[in-house]
């Protein structure tokens, strides 16, 4: 299954699908719900970032993994079995609709999609209010598959996808440092799409991952936008990348030594 779907197949296939909006406010996270009640497409079902996809924040970082069954337990709740073909999105290209894209694949649920390019893209009717499925049933995967940790860093190359003001440490909004993880390497999830928002093709995508090793891990800042790197590097014929989930956001809270400017 393609890792992405246009708004016209999406338009032709929404009683096929479990459609997962996570539109999340960085600046107000408790504004997600109403922007998503005040619309959304037809079916979609509303997932929390902050409470649905991650647990509390801690040392270990902003956005760390629920335990599994309660992710399982999430997933039923959202109507989701198995069997679900998934389509997942957000509107600002993905960036946080990556990290349900990745969480299931991360399970082995591999039919899962993004819509490309988001809400933005979409020009069909709207539905307002909350849309409630009928609950599932979801068994309990053994763990999440592909989590790098903090200790698993030395001698591989990491990937910061983070814009570039905030790899360099020239702003830093939210984590007690600024910089970058020593030694990582910015490649922004800008730097995966065209300017309409939509994600470049596997041929660019390959030239812009061409220099990463198969063992490579992503990284941002708490684990959520590098789940977009790892999505375009699987576009580009990659495997998928393991993820350091706690990323800059646990590495900075453990005081450890942080890089300031354009070079790993």
């Amino acid at each position: 299954m393609s890792t992405l779907i246009s708004h016209e197949e999406l338009a032709g296939r929404l009683e096929e699908v479990r459609l997962c909006d996570i539109r999340w406010d960085l600046i107000d996270p408790s504004r997600s719900r109403d922007i998503y009640e005040s619309g959304h497409i037809p079916g979609a079902v509303f997932v929390d970032l902050d409470h649905d996809l991650a647990a509390p924040p801690d040392i270990d970082g902003r956005h760390p993994l629920p335990d599994v069954s309660t992710f399982a337990s999430t997933l039923g709740r959202l109507g989701i079995t198995p069997d679900s073909d998934v389509v997942v999105y957000d509107d600002v290209a993905g960036r946080y609709a990556a990290r349900m894209w990745w969480m299931l694949w991360s399970i082995g649920h591999h039919r899962v999609r993004l819509l490309d390019g988001g809400y933005q893209t979409w020009l069909g009717d709207i539905e307002t209010g909350p849309f409630t499925p009928a609950p599932a049933s979801y068994p309990v995967p053994d763990r999440f598959r592909g989590v790098a940790t903090r200790g698993e860093l030395s001698g591989r190359v990491l990937i910061d996808a983070r814009a570039g003001e905030r790899y360099r440490g020239e702003v830093e909004p939210v984590d007690p440092k600024a910089g970058h993880i020593p030694g990582a390497i910015n490649i922004s999830t800008s730097r995966n799409l065209r300017s309409d928002g939509r994600f470049l093709d596997a041929a660019d995508l390959a030239g812009v991952y061409s220099a990463m090793p198969p063992d490579a891990i992503v990284s941002c800042g708490s684990g959520v936008t590098a789940c977009h790197d790892a999505l375009a590097m699987v576009i580009a014929g990659h495997a998928m990348p393991d993820v350091y989930i706690g990323s800059f956001s646990e590495w900075s809270r453990h005081d450890l030594p942080v890089a300031v400017g354009p070079d790993p």
